[in-house]
């Protein structure tokens, strides 16, 4: 008799999505059938952890949602306790433990796309599918600023598939004009052609990196002064340095391109235009720094990208250019995707680290740093892709022509009747963007920054790391959102809140309740100005900044208190 080890039982299609991932199982120990062997010895199946993420959306991607019977499968075959799968599985928003419809509309309610009439949007979809929770989800930002406001409809089954009103052309004003550089092949080149890629230019800097030698590229990197372009804007080269010196084998590399900033959208982007260009940035990456093998951690709303870089790889694989040879120099180097699955929190360096590794997507207490204990307990050099693909200037042009004319993306959204990503040298001014874009009504204030960053009334700030921080405010992750006269700047402010009580990991005190806090005064103050409520919430911000443990905590605050001081919301 086929006894269970539990009682609730996959279906067969959970059964096979699992299978199709894992392979089948060795024995019944593992959630195959039972044998007379079985009931011998036990044998020990090893650990794998770091396949719980992609298990669960191999299941998600073919039914819809995760059941209870799926969920105890998974376990079996990973060997993983099931508290601490259900615990991951329940971290996610993109993830459900309840049952949906196969085909499950995501509404964005974001920062973007309230500013141009997600209100009523929601309103339709409501009144036409009801109630949103089996067939249609309110959702955070989905990294479709330009299309604002957006929708995105994902339909599960064996092969799975998204929907989207993209747009005919990329969202880059710019493109095909001269002197871009970073932008000069999205909307201009076929993305899936390799050869296209490289008759435009393609692989010219991984030849130059060959010439140089590891050393040499951390060197060339280093002298253009790159830095991260993901907001802390960390010197690259410092931290390419830090992770090739480390005597601990092996290292690895991460690429960060789960860009969940409310107004980011330039990564998404990059890798839907030019995935080549992203691959062979890794591939230099790695080779600098001694990596044999790279993740690229992309945002689980980005399916798009994601098939476009799966399509990059396996080809790159097949030429020759990933692989244990690449470009015949004995270097190996090979990068496997991993998607995200809705958690604003995996963009912060350690988080990623952990959601790779099958755990809850929460920040680690640093010390000890990424490039000395990262992923795996391994040095890990993390970036993300806007910071990757700048080093193909780099060493296409060499380090002084490179920091003569300095690239820097921003993602123009509401407001603005050219919304997309444009692509600007450092020292331009926020009014030569503002240009550009075109806004349609009198500028009220432009947030920078994103949700994290803040609100400025001044557009004749100098677009660069000094520049801003001297107005008191940060070029972040490159958001420059518009809002006009006609924005109801308290309810921005309330969306803001929602978005980091929602986002919060919960890990610490000051940021899991403190966000709570905020958004509660927030309420009250869009009712009545209170005093208190305003003594309140700066004390509130004031110890998330200090005491939080990672950076969502630490810049929860500061767009609520710019608006205040500077916009005088609550006056």
């Amino acid at each position: 008799m086929d006894i269970r080890l539990r009682g609730v039982e996959p279906t067969d299609e959970e059964r096979a999505a699992v299978d199709a991932l894992l392979g089948p199982p060795a024995s019944a120990w593992e959630g195959g059938a039972r044998t007379e062997a079985d009931l011998r010895f036990a044998t020990r199946a090893e650990p794998a952890r770091d396949l719980l993420l992609p298990a669960l959306h191999a299941v998600q991607d073919r039914v819809g949602w995760i059941s209870e019977g799926a969920l105890d499968y998974i376990c079996r075959r990973l060997t993983v306790p099931p508290a601490e799968a259900y615990g991951v599985a329940s971290f996610y928003s993109l993830l459900s433990l309840e049952p949906r419809t196969p085909r499950v509309l995501h509404v964005c309610t974001d920062l973007a796309c309230a500013a141009n009439g997600s209100g009523e949007v929601r309103q339709r979809v409501e009144a036409e599918l009801g109630p949103p929770g089996t067939t249609w989800v309110e959702s955070p930002c989905l990294g479709l600023c330009d299309r604002a406001p957006a929708c995105l409809a994902l339909t599960a089954g064996e092969r799975p598939s998204w929907e989207i009103e993209a747009p005919e052309v990329p969202p880059v004003p710019q493109r095909g004009e001269a002197g871009l550089t970073l932008l000069r092949r999205v909307g201009t080149v076929d993305p899936s052609s390799l050869d296209d890629y490289r008759a435009t230019g393609g692989y010219a800097a991984l030849r130059r990196a060959f010439e140089l030698g590891p050393a040499g590229v951390i060197r060339e990197v280093t002298d253009a002064g790159l830095v991260g372009r993901g907001g802390a804007a960390f010197p690259t080269g410092r931290k390419w340095a830090a992770t090739a010196s480390q005597p601990d084998h092996p290292h690895y590399l991460v690429c960060n391109a789960d860009e969940s900033e409310p107004g980011t959208f330039k990564d998404r982007v990059v890798m839907e235009g030019d995935p080549y260009a992203l691959i062979e940035a890794m591939t230099i990456a790695a080779y600098a720094t001694g990596c044999a093998k790279g993740y690229l951690y992309i945002r689980g709303e980005y399916p798009l990208a994601t098939a476009r870089l799966s399509h990059a790889i396996a080809t790159a694989r097949t030429r020759g250019l990933l692989g244990d040879d690449i470009l015949g120099q004995g270097f190996r180097f090979d990068i496997e995707i991993r998607r995200g699955a809705g958690a604003y929190i995996c963009g912060e360096e350690t988080a990623i680290f952990n959601s790779i590794e099958g755990y809850r997507g929460e920040p680690r207490t640093k010390p000890p740093f990424p490039v000395e204990k990262g992923l795996f307990g391994k040095p890990t050099v993390v970036n993300n892709v806007e910071t990757l693909v700048n080093v193909l200037p780099i060493l296409e042009r060499g380090p002084e022509a490179y920091r003569a004319a300095e690239p820097k993306l921003f993602c123009v959204s509401g407001n603005v009747a050219r919304p997309g990503v444009y692509e600007l040298p450092f020292g331009a001014t926020l009014r030569e963007l503002l240009e550009l874009a075109r806004p349609t009504g009198d500028v009220r204030a432009v947030l920078m920054g994103g949700a994290a960053g803040s609100f400025v009334t001044d557009l004749d700030i100098t677009l660069t790391f000094e520049g801003t921080r001297a107005a008191g405010t940060t070029l972040g992750s490159g958001v420059v959102m518009v809002l006009d006269e006609n924005v109801d700047l308290k309810a921005i402010l309330l969306r803001i809140a929602e978005f980091f009580r929602d986002e919060s990991c919960g890990q610490c005190v000051p940021c899991r309740v403190g966000t709570v806090r905020q958004e509660e005064a927030l309420h009250r103050l869009s009712k009545r100005v209170s005093s208190d409520d305003l003594v309140l919430l700066r004390e509130v911000g004031q110890t998330m900044r200090d005491a939080s443990i990672c950076g969502l905590g630490q810049t929860a605050w500061n767009a609520v208190e710019s608006a205040i001081d500077r916009l005088g919301v609550f006056k």
